[in-house]
């Protein structure tokens, strides 16, 4: 497979939910092992209490099987021990990571940025915000100038094709494509580096995965596997 050039000179690792395949996902456990382990940066999801903290958790609901509660009704300190709030994740790793959020709550937006600049240093312009709607995120820009806003999807789902959709994209000043691994090919990172937008790919498990996503030229890459990841991407750079 040819090498494809990427817009980073540095493709970013995520650790998806923190070290997840290593520790229980989107805990201060997981996401400091993955710091630990050298992830450059750290994914989660994100949620809105009823009090207004955002915290972060996957399915946006705790309990019990016979007792499940939405967390947008439950107060901060209702939640279970293993929620940590956004805050607490800065607390515990600092600034220094590239932080992907994927917004499952779009009420939590402005908690989310009053908390990334709360934290201080360059927590702004290293936050990713994602969500499936590409326009609901092209209207966070007005929101912020500082942060990073991605349009994550799948290929079939660009109705209009891949690049009216990045046309529309740059247009209104979003920052990167996140596709599943199986999506990417050189010529589709070629076509949305065009337009300057950084491609992202996730659900990249496997060595082999990974490797070709660094290949065909994606600038970012979300896997379980820190170690995996972390190693693919330091062969990746002794390959130039």
């Amino acid at each position: 497979m040819s090498r494809q050039p990427r817009l980073r000179s540095e493709p970013i690792g995520f650790a998806h939910r923190g070290a997840s395949a290593h520790a229980p996902e989107n805990t201060l456990e997981a996401f400091e092992l993955a710091v630990r382990l050298g992830a450059g940066g750290l994914e989660s999801d994100v949620w809105l209490t009823a009090d207004g903290v955002p915290v972060l958790d996957h399915d946006g609901v705790v309990g019990s099987r016979f007792r499940r509660r939405a967390i947008g009704t439950v107060d901060r300190a209702s939640l279970p021990a293993h929620v940590p709030s956004l805050a607490e994740l800065y607390d515990a790793v600092g600034t220094e990571h590239e932080l992907s959020l994927d917004i499952k709550d779009p009420d939590a937006l402005d908690a989310v940025l009053a908390t990334a600049r709360a934290a201080g240093g360059d927590a702004p312009a290293r936050l990713w915000l994602c969500h499936h709607d590409w326009e609901l995120v092209a209207s966070w820009r007005r929101r912020d100038d500082d942060v990073r806003l991605v349009d994550s999807t799948r290929l079939r789902r660009l109705r209009e094709g891949p690049e009216p959709r990045a046309a529309a994209l740059a247009r209104v000043g979003i920052d990167a494509v996140n596709l599943h691994c199986t999506d990417w090919s050189g010529g589709l990172t070629t076509l949305f580096h065009r337009f300057d937008l950084l491609c992202f790919g996730w659900d990249a498990q496997l060595p082999r995965v990974l490797q070709e996503l660094l290949e065909v030229g994606c600038d970012g890459v979300y896997s379980d596997h820190v170690d995996r990841m972390v190693d693919a991407v330091a062969v990746d750079a002794t390959r130039g």
